[in-house]
């Protein structure tokens, strides 16, 4: 009986590891990083369409993760959508010239925001917001752009 007892406790122990195991893989792939919290200042940006662009989405730099978009919404002035950005403070020294564009990761993956430096020697800073951007590219739209031009050359 003795034996029994301990092989349950082994048994109870593996469960229980492998269910912390899980939770902290589904934390790392919902991109949820709340209680890693990093020091950051929020810029924002404005964009003609974000495609699926979501909170949470990583913003990178050459592929390096640098910061998280917070809040999407719509600009009330100009109508467009305002992308608000979190960016950590070691990565303080982006000109403000800089330009943002609304990537995919590979064919069919998640969307982010892609950072390409600029020139200037002002740097983005607390309230700041990235002029130059560039939307993403919607699937649907290029799929409906080539069926027109492929049944105009049909003739």
């Amino acid at each position: 009986m003795r034996s029994q007892a301990k092989v349950e406790i082994w048994v109870g122990l593996f469960v229980l590891m492998s269910i912390a195991a899980l939770t902290m893989i589904a934390f790392q792939v919902s991109n949820f990083s709340s209680w890693k919290e990093r020091p950051s200042y929020q810029v924002s940006a404005l964009f003609d369409n974000i495609g699926g662009l979501k909170v949470r989405a990583p913003v990178k730099i050459s592929g390096v993760v640098i910061g998280r978009v917070t809040d999407i919404g719509v600009d009330p002035v100009s109508f467009k959508a305002r992308v608000t950005m979190k960016i950590f403070n070691e990565y303080n020294e982006l000109s403000l010239d800089s330009s943002a564009s609304i990537l995919t990761s590979g064919l069919l993956g998640d969307q982010y925001v892609g950072i390409d430096i600029g020139g200037d020697e002002e740097y983005l800073a607390e309230g700041s917001q990235i002029e130059f951007t560039q939307s993403a590219l919607v699937l649907e739209s290029l799929i409906s752009q080539f069926l027109v031009k492929f049944s105009e050359g049909g003739n």
